[in-house]
């Protein structure tokens, strides 16, 4: 029988949805599927993917939050006469980022209904290649056809189910966004620097607890393995810990037991000491990675193929998985990054390949991306150690500096932080590699320099680029001094 649709989409986040409405300007009938499996807590939420609603909007809205308190603090140095102390209520700012995050999931929905993109609020699972089988909420099933299935479910915070009370006791990232009440004394237990920071910004008393490296396996690519990340990592802590924010390193939790105070209890193992430590929080936190939600697609009974070891989807350089007609876009693909704005443009591509005539592909090289911690990461093309095992140690160049903010001079803010270096070739040309940048407002730095980076900018280039005097990226336009020459990297004078 005919197909009742040209294209379905299972997954309402960021790709999903750019690849439906991308594909429903071509005049084509599409369908697209999402539902929000409650987490373990309860927490559920609208429309738009973990972006939207409990990734990188609310998450920056929240940082906003910390880095007016870090303002605050400032204005008095620059004569401002603020009333001390200043006080920062959860519920307020919870509630006002909980509205706009609503707003964004109305939009969403009208912008669906104007495209004539069919949706519906089902779970979906596979019941033959060209075949979902959709369950709503209450358990009522719908049937839809499609000619071509595109996967977009993204992933879902992973708990450390071996910690005795983890699953009954703690949150995840899916939770803390939407606490109507301060979570109050916070453990963070394994790399969630970005909220470590920013509740230790509103005022919160927030430890975290690590296994190992900070940052490791940001994006899970691997990206932030190499030492260059974990040099940029330290810094990022070293911030973090000087502006309040404990870090247990090389410890792990046993066991989380509720008290009769309603406080958590959590014991831990100290691996440097050999001993075991506790102490009581009002919330903890787990941030241990992200699993594909792949579980109930039911891909097996239709021969997706996906790796053993992630759950991710394999897919070829064209999104395409084992199964000719279904592809895969965003965080449940393997190998892809795992960001909104590499899922949105893979989805706008697949879209036009598949409806107007198009054969462009997506381009997963220098994709830029930014941490927001306290003090922000911004990064684009290689790091230093990729760049070494890609053309040999001998033909690199790496220009670095450590600078000062001028916003940090007046308000005495240390700066040691602040830190940042530029990979290149050594040839003539002296073509850019790689970007990394530690500072205030790293993403607005970065996201300017990556074009000249995608364009093969040459170091030659940046030196005859004048800087806009006096700001944090203009120190880029300066960058003199190699790793190698061994020479003292600290900016000094204007």
């Amino acid at each position: 029988g005919k197909n009742e649709y040209d294209l379905l989409v299972i997954g309402g986040g960021s790709g999903g949805l750019a690849c439906a409405k991308e594909a429903a300007q071509f005049g084509r009938k599409v369908a697209i599927l999402d539902y929000v499996e409650p987490s373990p807590q309860g927490t559920k939420w609208g429309l738009g993917g973990t972006c939207v609603n409990v990734g990188c909007i609310p998450k920056k809205l929240m940082h906003q939050a910390a880095l007016l308190g870090s303002a605050l603090k400032d204005a008095q140095h620059y004569g401002w006469n603020i009333a001390q102390p200043v006080h920062h209520t959860w519920s307020v700012m919870a509630q006002a980022v909980q509205n706009y995050v609503k707003s964004l999931n109305w939009g969403h929905r009208v912008q669906l209904q104007d495209k004539k993109v069919k949706y519906f609020n089902m779970k979906g699972s596979f019941s033959d290649p060209h075949t979902i089988r959709g369950l709503t909420k209450a358990g009522k099933e719908t049937i839809v056809t499609a000619e071509n299935i595109v996967i977009a479910t993204g992933g879902r915070p992973k708990y450390p189910t071996h910690i005795a009370g983890a699953l009954e006791y703690g949150i995840t990232s899916d939770d803390l966004f939407w606490l109507k009440e301060s979570p109050g004394k916070t453990l963070v237990w394994d790399v969630s620097l970005e909220c470590a920071g920013f509740l230790t910004g509103v005022g919160l008393d927030t430890t975290v607890m690590m296994r190992s490296i900070p940052l490791r396996g940001f994006d899970q690519n691997k990206q932030f393995f190499s030492p260059t990340q974990q040099q940029m990592a330290s810094l990022v802590t070293e911030h973090m810990e000087s502006y309040g924010t404990k870090f247990l390193k090389r410890c792990f939790p046993i066991k989380v037991e509720k008290l009769e105070s309603n406080r958590l209890r959590v014991t831990w193992k100290n691996t440097d000491l050999g001993t075991e430590e506790a102490d009581s929080f009002n919330t903890v936190m787990w941030a241990v990675g992200r699993a594909p939600d792949t579980e109930t697609l039911n891909l097996e009974a239709v021969g997706v193929k996906t790796n053993s070891e992630t759950g991710k989807i394999i897919v070829d350089a064209s999104e395409a998985t084992s199964v000719p007609h279904i592809y895969a876009v965003g965080d449940i693909t393997e190998g892809r990054p795992e960001l909104t704005p590499t899922a949105i443009a893979a989805g706008k591509l697949l879209a036009r390949r598949l409806f107007g005539h198009s054969s462009e592909m997506m381009d997963y090289d220098n994709v830029p991306t930014t941490v927001f911690t306290p003090l922000e990461y911004g990064c684009v093309g290689l790091s230093e150690e990729a760049a070494v095992q890609c053309y040999g140690s001998d033909n690199i160049e790496v220009y670095h500096a450590y600078y000062k903010p001028l916003e940090f001079t007046v308000a005495e803010r240390d700066a040691t932080q602040c830190y940042m270096k530029m990979v290149c070739l050594r040839e003539s040309e002296q073509r850019i590699l790689g970007l990394h940048f530690i500072g205030p407002n790293a993403g607005e730095v970065i996201q300017g320099f990556a074009l000249g980076i995608k364009c093969g900018a040459t170091y030659p280039q940046l030196m005859k680029t004048i800087g806009i005097h006096p700001t944090c990226a203009e120190e880029i336009t300066k960058l003199h001094i190699t790793k190698r020459s061994g020479l003292d990297a600290t900016v000094t004078g204007c």
